[in-house]
């Protein structure tokens, strides 16, 4: 994004085919075809050193040779020359090059070395390079097909307005025949191998800013440019245009396999999880969903609450769809009683109470189906409807009666989403959805959607939310070196974190006096920038009162680090106030290689160690995200008071995770870790009991 837009990729004027040839069945000669086919309006300019003409285009020996300039290259021949086409494309006044070749950095370290020779050619020539070890692109409004797939044999793509932009070129065809078997229009699909040069991220926000592009599906194996990809997240959820998002690599097993395939980095799952919930972004667990909720994104409908109204001639599936409600998320209220009423004076042998089961009466009078419609969404607060109604025809005839009246609800309610379950020829689908209206062929998938739907409208009003918080003028960085727990602390006190009570002594006399100024028993620890967990060592000495304890207290604490740590450097004993009540937490920071410091956030003991129920987010953000961090968590009622006890003080632990995430930002360079376990979180205000931070190196 700091040279050349992917204008001469996506909309170029003129292109030039390097390794064209008549053979249609051959790389160069596909592509030939497919831009002809495509209508693309430019001229188009074969190159081909033995041949005068191809495809009765006339053929050039090389790309110098071509009159004028060439906006896009697509390079179908061998790796070995690729290099140097670059450096003569670019002296024509290339834009950009799609490269097809396999045999770089996916096949081990030759070949990593030989792409970034490639990377550095680019680089060096200002030319823009898609791939290598790609399928190419289609730009569907520019008539540019510059790939080889055979997907595009069967059909062009169907103008429309989502962009797919895939990693994998096996997958992203795979998707495109999906999307044309669905009726979803193109408007761009990408897909970018082993991103030497563009990547997902850039793809996207180059797609954000396109008029013709609402919807936009992503499939990534790796990610290559953590902060472009956010910056493009962003930018997608301000202009309100959904990001469904397939990640692959869940497991470890997975992520090797996908490192292995594209050369793209592997990150952590739970990072990325947390990334795409930071940016509003609808992660997908399969390709089927990630299909139907682009399908049901390109509509434009996208419901204002989670109010959903059932609509069935089965009694039976409307229970199914309403448990699948309740399990997505959505609410299934009773219709108020005005139009139970209505229903039931037009149909009387209908439930009415939500769902709906209007019965057979609808195979005989179909016109039944969307006055009932019209009623739920008119006159109650439901805010869609999801319709089972499979037995009713989906023929033509059908399809006369019903249109007329679903352009009518549509008209009276266009924030207001549809979905029906009906098996119907593709035609007749094809005409429900241009009253924007989604057709499944189960009602799982026909109630998932509009959840899916929710979710995304919900993210979109949600916005940024917040600014994360400013760092105190005075607040302390990371120091160079390890450090004790107790400086650990004065590191997070100064940068508006809350932290225990407590004093460092270096004798027995000091430590009595101290603790006889804290409310009853005390805390000891040892102090040592070389004793990380204290624990293990007997370090820590818990309900110490009186006197004599605390003396004899020191003095073991002493001895049990001379003894189990001979050579650790010890600053002395930390006396804390025992503060009890309130729920502990953890607060940790790690810093990923590829998105930098991550915030972790849960309860501690079982919750942590046992159930893993912690949850993340990229730093830096503010409290409005984590808030929503911590309502994540499995046990959140724990918090709020469950089985009797304290509710904690959630704006405070909120102010607290932000100023965590500030401080982890500020010092991205400089902070390999930081641990603060527990963050005792009290009816009011809350406390780090213990901390822990690594520097880098």
């Amino acid at each position: 994004m700091g040279r050349v837009t992917l204008d001469g990729l996506l909309n170029p004027s003129s292109v030039a085919i390097l390794g064209a040839t008549d053979e249609t069945r051959r790389v160069g000669g596909r592509v030939m075809r497919y831009m002809h086919e495509a209508g693309f309006k430019g001229p188009i300019y074969p190159i081909n050193p033995k041949r005068e003409t191809v495809q009765g285009k006339r053929a050039y020996p090389s790309i110098s040779d071509i009159p004028g300039t060439a906006d896009l290259a697509i390079l179908s021949i061998p790796a070995r020359f690729v290099k140097q086409s670059i450096y003569d494309c670019a002296a024509k006044g290339v834009k950009a090059v799609v490269v097809f070749s396999s045999g770089f950095a996916e096949m081990g370290d030759e070949g990593r070395a030989m792409q970034e020779e490639l990377g550095a050619a680019a680089l060096d020539a200002g030319v823009r390079l898609l791939g290598p070890n790609c399928l190419g692109a289609a730009s569907v409004n520019s008539g540019v097909i510059a790939s080889f797939s055979s997907n595009f044999l069967d059909a062009l793509p169907e103008p429309g307005s989502v962009g797919i932009v895939s990693q994998s070129g096996a997958f992203g065809a795979h998707l495109y025949s999906l999307a044309r078997a669905r009726g979803i229009g193109l408007s761009h699909w990408v897909t970018t191998g082993n991103e030497v040069d563009i990547t997902i991220a850039e793809c996207l926000d180059f797609l954000v800013d396109r008029d013709e592009v609402n919807t936009l599906v992503v499939y990534a194996e790796g990610i290559n440019d953590a902060e472009g990809l956010r910056r493009a997240l962003a930018k997608a959820r301000g202009a309100r245009k959904p990001v469904i998002f397939l990640k692959v690599g869940r497991t470890e097993a997975g992520a090797e396999a996908a490192k292995s395939h594209t050369a793209s980095l592997a990150v952590s799952d739970a990072v990325v999880d947390a990334m795409l919930k930071q940016y509003g972004v609808y992660r997908a667990d399969t390709t089927d969903e990630m299909m139907d909720v682009a399908y049901a994104c390109q509509m434009g409908v996208f419901p204002e609450g989670r109010k959903l109204g059932i609509l069935t001639i089965s009694g039976g599936v409307g229970v199914q769809m309403a448990d699948s409600a309740i399990k997505h998320g959505l609410e299934v209220p009773e219709l108020p009683d005005a139009a139970q009423k209505k229903i039931a004076e037009m149909l009387p042998f209908a439930a009415v109470r939500n769902p709906v089961d209007i019965t057979a009466t609808a195979m005989e009078d179909p016109s039944f189906v969307p006055i009932t419609h019209e009623i739920i969404l008119n006159e109650t607060d439901c805010d869609a409807v999801a319709s089972f109604l499979t037995p009713v025809s989906g023929s033509h005839e059908v399809a006369d009666t019903l249109l007329p009246y679903f352009a009518r609800v549509h008209e009276a309610t266009p924030n207001k989403a549809i979905s029906l379950n009906i098996i119907m020829p593709e035609d007749v689908a094809r005409r429900y959805e241009a009253e924007r209206h989604t057709v499944f062929d189960t009602p799982d998938r026909a109630v998932a959607s509009i959840a899916a739907l929710c979710k995304i409208r919900e993210s979109f009003d949600r916005g940024e939310g917040a600014a994360p918080l400013a760092a105190p003028s005075d607040a302390l960085s990371v120091p160079e070196m390890a450090v004790s727990e107790v400086e650990a602390k004065r590191v997070l006190a100064s940068n508006g974190i809350g932290v225990v009570r407590e004093a460092l002594v270096t004798d027995a006399d000091s430590a009595v006096s101290n603790a006889a100024e804290m409310p009853g028993a005390v805390v000891m620890k040892i102090a040592s920038p070389d004793i990380q967990h204290k624990t293990e060592i007997g370090g820590v000495l818990v309900g110490v009162e009186g006197d004599d304890a605390v003396r004899n207290g020191f003095d073991t604490l002493i001895a049990r680090a001379k003894e189990h740590a001979p050579d650790a450097s010890i600053d002395g004993v930390v006396v804390c106030e025992m503060v009890s009540g309130g729920v502990e937490t953890v607060i940790g920071v790690n810093s990923d290689p590829t998105f930098g410091p991550v915030v972790m956030f849960g309860l501690g003991g079982i919750f942590v160690e046992v159930l893993k129920d912690v949850t993340f987010r990229l730093a830096p953000f503010g409290v409005d995200e984590a808030a929503r961090m911590i309502r994540e968590i499995k046990s959140f009622d724990v918090l709020t008071g469950a089985r009797g006890g304290p509710a904690v003080d959630l704006d405070d632990l909120a102010e607290t995770l932000s100023r965590v995430s500030v401080f982890a930002a500020e010092n991205a360079d400089t902070l390999d870790s930081l641990d603060i376990n527990p963050y005792l979180s009290l009816p009011k205000g809350g406390c780090a009991l213990d901390a822990l931070i690594v520097p880098k190196g």
